[in-house]
This record gives C-alpha cells, sequence and structure tokens, in this order.
C-alpha cells in the first residue's frame, strides 16, 4: 500500500497555523503529542479460486466424510464444483491408468496409489488419514457372533470384500495373522457393499472399517477386534497430474486446494468427526 509523504512545515511562525490546516483537513482535533487518527489500512483479501469443475475418485469408505469435505469447500469456493465418484481403490486406480477424468485420487491404501504413481499420474501423494477393521452383525446380532472365529462358521453368513481392494486384503492379513480360515458366502467389489448386506440383513457377519460401522447407525452393530490394531489402513491423496490431460489452470489450481484443504486442519477435523485415526 502507498502512502502519501508527510510534509514537515519549518517556517516557525507558521507552525500554529499548520497545525490548525493539518488536523482540519483530517477532520478530526487531537489534544497534547497525541497523533491523530488515520483510517486502517484496508484488510488484505485471499484471492478466490476461479470456476472449476474438479472431479474426485475417492475409496468407499470415505463417502460420508468427503460429502461433507466437497460440501465445505464449495461453500467456502462459490465457483468451484466438486464432483466426488466412489468405488473400491483398485478399481479407481485402474479407471486412471486408463484414462478416466479425474483430478483428485484418494486411496484407501497406498498400493493402488502407487499404481497411480507409477504411471506417472501423480506425485507426492500425501497420506491423511487411517483406518482399521472391524467386525459387523445386523441390529440385534441375531446369529449370537461374538467374535473373529464366528468367521470360520460354515452355519454363518459370511460377507467380505475381495482381496483385490484394501478392505479385503486387510481383512486376508487380519485373518492370516489370528489363524483364521474364513468362510464367505460373498465376495463384495467395495466395503460399502459388504456394510449392505449386513444392514440389509442378508449375512450375519462381515469385516469392515470402524468408520462404515460408524455410519451405518443404528442398522448394524459393531464388535470390536483386538487383532485389528496391527492392520492399519493409510489413505494416500493427490492431485492427478496426467500431462496429456486438456484441464486448465483454474482445474489445476481449484484441485491442488482441495487437496490441500482435505490435509489441513479443516480436513482433519472433519475426519476426526468421521472416525478416521490420524496418519
Amino acid at each position: 500500500m502507498t502512502r502519501s509523504p508527510r510534509t514537515t512545515l519549518r517556517t516557525a511562525t507558521g507552525l500554529a497555523a499548520a497545525a490548525l490546516v493539518a488536523l482540519a483537513l483530517a477532520g478530526c482535533v487531537t489534544s497534547g503529542d497525541e497523533p491523530a487518527e488515520t483510517s486502517a489500512p484496508p484488510t488484505e483479501t485471499t484471492a478466490t479460486l476461479e470456476a472449476a469443475d474438479v472431479t474426485v475418485l475417492a475409496a468407499a469408505s470415505l463417502t460420508e466424510a468427503f460429502d461433507d469435505l466437497a460440501a465445505q469447500f464449495e461453500e467456502a469456493n462459490p465457483d468451484v464444483t466438486i464432483t466426488v465418484s466412489y468405488g473400491g481403490s483398485g478399481a479407481l486406480a485402474t479407471q486412471i491408468i486408463e484414462g478416466a477424468p479425474a483430478d483428485v485420487f484418494a486411496s484407501a491404501a497406498e498400493p493402488p496409489m502407487q499404481q497411480v504413481v507409477d504411471a506417472g499420474l501423480a506425485t507426492g501423494p500425501v497420506v491423511f488419514a487411517t483406518n482399521t477393521l472391524e467386525l459387523v452383525v445386523p441390529a440385534g446380532n441375531p446369529a449370537g457372533v461374538t467374535g473373529l472365529d464366528d468367521l470360520a462358521n460354515p452355519d454363518l453368513r459370511i460377507a467380505l470384500c475381495d482381496e483385490s481392494v484394501p478392505c479385503g486384503a486387510a481383512s486376508a492379513k487380519l485373518l492370516a495373522n489370528e489363524g483364521i480360515t474364513a468362510a464367505p458366502d460373498t465376495l463384495e467389489s467395495d466395503v460399502k457393499a459388504v456394510l449392505t448386506k449386513v444392514s440389509l440383513g442378508e449375512v450375519d457377519a462381515a469385516l469392515v472399517y470402524r468408520t462404515d460401522v460408524k455410519a451405518a447407525g443404528d442398522d448394524v452393530e459393531g464388535i470390536e477386534v483386538p487383532a485389528a490394531a496391527d492392520v492399519v489402513n493409510r489413505y494416500p491423496i493427490a492431485a492427478i497430474t496426467d500431462p496429456s490431460s486438456d484441464a486448465d489452470e483454474a482445474q489445476v489450481a481449484a484441485a491442488a486446494a482441495f487437496v490441500e484443504f482435505v490435509t489441513g486442519d479443516a480436513g482433519r477435523k472433519t475426519l476426526d468427526t468421521y472416525g478416521f485415526g490420524t496418519p
């Protein structure tokens, strides 16, 4: 901000008159040696993002949290539209590599993100959340499930995520660690599909993320599995940097800003609300 230089009147005989003139011009009079009040300098404003449509591909387990985060971001940046598509992280990574439109990728585990990085489509992913598995049963627990061992009971209807997606890989690792051979009746492509089977009472028990149990509310009941603390999923996020993309500068800037928002304080607060752990 440019300030007008002060003019010093040095004529001894005109000091009193000059002071009165200066005070009159300022619109106020002060007494003694107090300086005249001046208007506060204008507050510096942060530049808003230009109009842009940002496509985010995110792990299914992030559905509720990212719906909330996208709404918050759009409220703070009215010219930006965030569209989030959810699915299994492995399938989403494949879609990105095969050319599906995407500006941001948020995975439920690091291997799918690494595939995108290795393809030259993302750099510097940041782990922004963690999650662990929990046993889940329909409300009322009609089959009387008590623990992880029940997943090996052939008389129970069991649902698991397919091992090709992070929740399935984590489930397989957890079961192997505990020496349990599960007898799943169905293998699903993402964790929300597993949760739906449970909430509808189509299966007696399943393994999902603790955040999904929380999101389902009274439709299901969770049974904590202490051993799950040793199998932690780390969630990375990154902006897609496809050199062949036709994304304009505003779109690239908005995508980067959304990643910064998710990994910042506001994002952390929201993720805490939905039960995600810190990296």
